[in-house]
């Protein structure tokens, strides 16, 4: 492509707006940056878009927001009438320019005739997802980067059964989306009949549909004043519901003021991602000041949580991901189990690099566990898929990266419902006279002890997507015997959907769906898996590693890291 004709091409435009041409003047002369964003599109992948705030064809703005809308619209055009006529519903979070890009959205669907609901005011990913079902729509667009830092925007979109969209009907978008060469020739609409608020009702009914889950009342209404909790929404759209959803259960909540006002530049931290213990630094801080027990906090689209609470010591530790969706899964076949309301056919489902020890817990309790791809949406599939065949019940989703869902309002990550839980689950262990890390460790100490950590390698230019794609495609070549001293046992090709087993050669096929993966199954039930990230320019490396306790494993892991950082080396070559 060539980018300098794109560049003068989209400076010629007199569509093009002045802060966008203002923008694009001052770079004339930086190549390096005019061919980053000139010199390749966007990717509109499995997970829709995310990237940099800026104009550009390869960044975030109201053009590609456009175009991408109207590759939408043309698919949806493709559908029957009553199809088309449900409309699509849209949401957005605090970041810059969510809700210019939402408006230019719904804009864009009612130029074509589809009617678009539109949010009033930030709403997180859950509530679009309960959205998208509630209101019947055909489709959804949530505007987010999720945990992304500061500078960048997405778009999302999500089906008919409120779960992101599928790949099969993901690829028929982008098909459209690929025929639109002109990125400012897409026009919108805004003021039009067919640009509707979403009811206001459904606020009160999605915190209604929450309140149904809970699992310990009792414990609740016993410690749930008493309790000293507090909650920073990190300047994003969690702060509503999850306060909502807390008062109603009567749970004692400090809101961290500083953090609760919505604010585009998140200017109170380096990154507005809970899985980091710094993100949670102030409400740490707060918690101490006032003699609190736990700490949540919920990234901007409020679909992640992220959890700090005090060890044997009183002193916070922030808990991983793998953590609390263990703590969860545990809560919740225990409280279940207690109540002799375990469905007879109950099932799990977690991402594939998510901890090994959600088997354990499940087969103590004799419920199925399937492992789906990394990405919420195979979760949500799951769900529509046992509705339809009524071959399992769903009770609990979750991924290493803080997503966690309970309930089947949403089919999506939800971290209003894991605060929800997550805050019962702290009375109800109060209430029997125990602590959640205590009980964190009575888990190790039953299951043995798994250290998940996850490695992310950052890459940066045109070609990063390319470049961590063609590593992990040079280890599909290379069958190393060991890592660390832990025999390889089998790899497993994603991209093929074939795993081999190093011993005998064999090969089998996988029934799963199919992604550019590689995964190493260690002797003893540790693992090793890389992969690049969909949403970030990323390589991504997870591991699970079973010791005979803490000390032991973050040996392990040294030796774990730097046998297979020599084999990335190799793969690069």
């Amino acid at each position: 492509m060539d980018y300098q004709a794109k560049y003068h091409e989209w400076l010629a435009s007199p569509v093009l707006c002045d802060e966008g041409r203002k923008e694009l003047e001052s770079l004339k002369g930086n190549e390096k940056e005019l061919e980053y964003r000139f010199g390749g599109e966007m990717e509109f992948g499995t997970a829709g878009m995310r990237g940099v705030i800026g104009y550009g064809i390869n960044m975030m703005n109201v053009y590609t927001v456009m175009r991408a809308t109207q590759g939408l619209a043309e698919w949806i055009k493709t559908l029957s009438a009553d199809e088309q006529a449900q409309g699509v519903v849209i949401s957005y979070d605090t970041r810059r320019k969510s809700e210019e890009f939402a408006k230019a959205a719904a804009g864009v669907l009612a130029k074509n005739g589809i009617k678009a609901y539109l949010f009033d005011d930030v709403h997180p990913v859950p509530m679009l997802s309960y959205a998208v079902r509630y209101l019947g729509t055909i489709a959804g667009i949530m505007i987010t980067a999720s945990h992304n830092p500061k500078e960048y925007n997405g778009y999302k979109v999500y089906g008919a059964d409120g779960a992101q969209m599928s790949p099969e009907d993901t690829e028929k978008v982008v098909s459209f989306i690929n025929q639109i060469d002109d990125y400012l020739s897409v026009t919108a609409e805004e003021n039009s009949d067919l640009i509707l608020p979403v009811p206001a009702k459904l606020d009160a009914d999605y915190i209604e549909e929450l309140s149904k889950l809970t699992l310990s009342k009792e414990a609740v209404e016993k410690c749930g004043k008493d309790l000293k909790l507090v909650y920073t929404p990190v300047h994003g759209s969690g702060y509503v519901p999850v306060t909502t959803i807390l008062k109603k259960l009567g749970i004692n909540t400090t809101v961290v003021e500083a953090q609760a006002m919505k604010d585009t530049e998140f200017s109170t931290v380096k990154v507005p991602n809970p899985e980091f213990k710094e993100t949670l630094s102030m409400g740490i801080a707060l918690a101490n000041e006032i003699h609190a027990d736990v700490v949540f906090g919920t990234d901007p689209d409020s679909d992640r949580l992220g959890v700090a609470l005090k060890d044997d010591n009183g002193e916070f530790v922030a808990l991983s991901g793998n953590q609390v969706g263990i703590l969860l899964l545990d809560y919740i076949l225990t409280r279940l189990a207690e109540d002799k309301a375990m469905p007879a056919n109950a099932a799990v489902v977690k991402s594939f690099v998510t901890t090994g020890m959600a088997k354990a817990l499940c087969d103590d309790y004799g419920v199925t566990l399937y492992e789906t791809p990394v990405g919420f949406k195979f979760i949500g599939e799951k769900i529509k898929q046992w509705e339809r065949d009524g071959k399992h019940t769903y009770i609990f989703g979750f991924e290493e990266s803080c997503g966690y869902l309970r309930g089947t309002h949403a089919r999506d990550k939800d971290a209003v419902v894991a605060s929800m839980l997550c805050a019962e689950m702290v009375c109800y262990y109060t209430y029997i006279g125990k602590t959640v890390y205590g009980r964190l460790q009575e888990i190790y100490a039953k299951y043995g002890y798994v250290l998940d950590k996850n490695v992310s390698i950052q890459y940066s230019g045109l070609n990063a997507m390319k470049e961590m794609n063609a590593v992990v495609d040079g280890l599909k070549s290379m069958k190393p015997a060991a890592f660390a001293g832990l025999e390889v046992v089998a790899i497993r090709d994603y991209s093929a959907a074939k795993r081999t087993v190093l011993a005998s050669g064999s090969v089998e096929e996988m029934d799963i769906p199919k992604c550019n993966c590689v995964y190493y199954e260690l002797a003893g039930g540790s693992f090793v898996c890389v992969r690049p990230s969909g949403t970030e320019p990323k390589l991504k490396i997870y591991y699970s590693l079973k010791a005979k306790d803490e000390a032991a494993a973050n040996a392990k892991l040294v030796e774990l890291q730097a046998d297979v950082n020599a084999l990335l080396e190799k793969a690069k070559n």
